[in-house]
């Protein structure tokens, strides 16, 4: 039994949607914190979204909440409402924190529920600065990205299909929750933290240097180059029985590998003899790239699939055989099982599959998978263990509508 998560007696509860709140919460329940979802009732809409199982299941849904508990309330009515801010606002060590999306809620503000906690700690996803909405293809959009994204033949605009700033905004989300928290162990003081999804995109291309260029003007503008690397060499390359690898010659001496690999050490000495330029400076490699990229493309032509990978794996040189999800998890997963972040959980609604645990691993332990929750699996237990709730107040929240309304047994099924 792996030991419990470094983040173990933290309890989170979270109102979100789309990707990088609950992101968030997984990201921490990963870590071994409580986390507490909370859904309108019948779900939320993530729960329907693509890819799907076969019978209708999200699996987008349950990849981004696994290890969660799951509350469904009406959040329509006021009540449903307090009892969300209840479980915020609920004393003890550890909890009093709240990740959300959405501040549609005044009695979910970081303001009202402060006076009830004033160590709460309120963490808020928003779209653009100013306060609008946005998702992560519309600032995507906004920042310059797509249109240095795609081959370079492509006439228009081409988005990322990862939704990139989605998944830093929800690790800038848990960074900022577990600054508060530290903060608030040493103080006892609250903090309200706020990412701005379009700040994450505008602050990547600055950090990144593209702004920067833009600005100064002193290069020419960015365009899109397919798949070389930008300021240096790297592209994809054809075997001769079709298989495609990314290459990058990142220093000095992955360059050198590549030439003694592929031969072609004196060709691109003359090469660079006739051109007045030196090979060695990564800058005039990317300056030629089309010419040399053709060379090592002439010799991986002349080699099949098995001949480039045992050449590759003889250097230090950085690449990757390309392949499909569906290469990925074909026959019976193997790639799959032979990666340490994956193993078998069963997973209601879907059956057994490989899912990933924690990319963080302290002392040698990462958070395992755990299956995503069902609608409201949690509520009763949430409710009474957290808040001591009895089951005749149950039974009246049901019937009034706030809960979802079964028979007393089973009103979290």
């Amino acid at each position: 039994m792996p030991p419990a998560g470094p983040l173990s007696g933290l309890r989170v509860v979270e109102l979100s949607s789309f990707v990088a709140t609950p992101l968030c919460g997984l990201t921490l329940a990963q870590l071994g914190a409580e986390v507490i979802r909370v859904e309108p009732m019948g779900g939320g809409p993530d729960r329907t979204r693509w890819p799907l199982a076969p019978n209708g299941t999200s699996l987008y849904w349950n990849g981004l909440n696994p290890g969660k508990r799951a509350i469904e309330v009406n959040l329509g009515d006021p009540r449903g409402r307090q009892v969300v801010a209840d479980l915020v606002a609920e004393e003890g060590e550890g909890g009093g924190i709240l990740v959300t999306n959405t501040e549609r809620w005044p009695e979910l503000s970081f303001e009202a529920l402060s006076t009830r906690r004033p160590d709460v700690v309120h963490v808020v996803l928003a779209g653009t600065h100013d306060g609008g909405i946005a998702v992560d293809y519309t600032v995507q959009a906004g920042t310059g990205f797509p249109h240095v994204t795609g081959p370079a033949e492509h006439a228009g605009p081409v988005n990322n299909v990862v939704p990139a700033w989605d998944f830093a905004a929800g690790l800038y989300l848990a960074t900022g929750l577990l600054s508060a928290e530290l903060r608030r162990r040493a103080t006892g003081q609250g903090s309200q933290v706020r990412v701005v999804l379009e700040d994450v995109a505008l602050a990547a291309a600055g950090h990144l240097g593209y702004l920067a260029d833009a600005q100064l003007g002193a290069n020419p503008e960015r365009t899109r180059e397919g798949n070389f690397m930008y300021g240096g060499f790297g592209r994809d390359f054809t075997s001769s029985d079709g298989r495609r690898f990314m290459v990058v010659a990142l220093t000095p001496r992955h360059w050198t590998e590549l030439l003694q690999m592929t031969g072609l050490a004196e060709t691109v000495a003359v090469l660079g003899r006739a051109l007045g330029t030196d090979f060695s400076d990564e800058g005039e490699r990317y300056r030629h790239r089309a010419v040399l990229a053709g060379l090592v493309a002439e010799w991986f032509s002349r080699h099949d699939g098995p001949a480039v990978e045992s050449a590759l794996a003889r250097t230090r040189l950085l690449w990757s055989p390309y392949r499909t999800f569906a290469e990925l998890a074909g026959d019976d997963a193997r790639l799959l099982r032979e990666q340490p972040i994956f193993s078998t959980i069963d997973q209601p609604g879907v059956g057994r599959l490989l899912a990933p645990g924690s990319p963080v691993m302290v002392d040698g332990h990462r958070g395992g998978p755990r299956p995503a929750p069902q609608v409201g699996q949690d509520t009763r237990t949430v409710l009474t263990d957290v808040l001591g709730v009895t089951e005749a107040e149950l039974q009246e929240l049901a019937s009034s509508g706030v809960l979802r309304a079964p028979a007393p047994a089973d009103i979290v099924a």
